[in-house]
């Protein structure tokens, strides 16, 4: 059993795979969370942090390739392993052109899916995981301690940080320069089960320019890329 759980939407409309599928990933120590068809899945995808998706090509109401390719036009990275019984090479190139990571043709091998499910997370666990920076950090005249959880400002100000404050800023201080998603925050500030509004990292954001920016109507340091996160630059 792994020690994080790693958390994967299985979307596939077939009830007796996708009950094997599922019942073989959980046994592997993997949370899993359902979809029957391509509506659903992006409604689970637009409120979930997942570290994989399953796909099927063949799905009710929107099918594999249009859920994949509109999940990567909102700019979430997040692993897709596509399934089908398409057998076609056009296809398995179309899928992939479309964003999918990977490919397989029903019916497969369950230990080959799962040794594919395996390494897809670990290269993208490998990939999110950006360098530390510490307990303290230092931009422009602001002063950070994460660890005490307050802050001195350009202006000499001590501000006391909330908890959700420290780790949301060590989060995009960490990503420098990268937009990190709406969905990246949901996973590292909020948890799996708790969604805030969008709004309410607006307030923090608009928080971090009050108390960061020496303008904070024309922000240097903290920005929102509407639709797609916020992101931090020095």
């Amino acid at each position: 059993m792994k020690d994080n759980k790693a958390n994967i939407l299985l979307v596939e409309d077939e009830e007796n795979l996708h009950e094997t599928l599922r019942l073989n990933l959980e046994m592997e120590g993997y949370d899993v969370t359902s979809a029957f068809d391509g509506s659903e899945a992006l409604r689970k995808v637009g409120n979930e942090y997942f570290d994989l998706i399953i796909m099927d090509i063949m799905l009710p109401e929107l099918d594999g390739i249009s859920v994949t390719e509109s999940i990567r036009v909102n700019h979430n990275e997040v692993p897709i392993l596509m399934l089908s019984a398409k057998n076609a090479g056009a296809d398995k190139v179309l899928g992939l052109k479309k964003g999918a990571d990977d490919y397989l043709t029903k019916p497969f091998n369950l230990e080959e899916l799962l040794l594919r499910v395996g390494k897809l997370i670990d290269k993208n666990k490998k990939i999110q995981e950006k360098e530390g920076i510490g307990d303290a950090y230092d931009f422009g005249n602001n002063k950070i301690d994460f660890k005490a959880q307050d802050a001195i400002t350009w202006s000499g100000q001590r501000v006391e940080l909330s908890k959700k404050e420290a780790m949301l800023l060590k989060l995009l201080i960490e990503n420098k320069g990268d937009v990190v998603t709406r969905e990246k925050i949901l996973q590292v500030v909020w948890g799996y089960n708790v969604y805030p509004t969008t709004r309410t990292i607006d307030n923090f954001i608009l928080n971090f320019r009050k108390y960061f920016e020496e303008d904070s109507r024309n922000p240097r340091y903290f920005h929102s890329v509407r639709g797609v996160g916020y992101k931090y630059t020095d």
